[in-house]
């Protein structure tokens, strides 16, 4: 199970990477906000699992 979070989270984090350059190309300030919650969140999932792991 916490390899499959592990992998969601990657996943959010390179849909958010992506999200934010198309977002700077497009110069949308919109995108580029949600995109950077969804790494945030990727990256607070990503803690949590390693933390729960030890």
């Amino acid at each position: 199970m916490r390899y499959l979070l592990a992998a969601v989270a990657l996943l959010a984090v390179a849909l958010g990477a992506a999200g934010f350059v198309y977002g700077e190309a497009d110069d949308s300030p919109g995108l580029q906000f949600l995109s950077a919650l969804l790494v945030i969140g990727a990256v607070a999932i990503g803690v949590r699992v390693v933390r729960r792991t030890r």
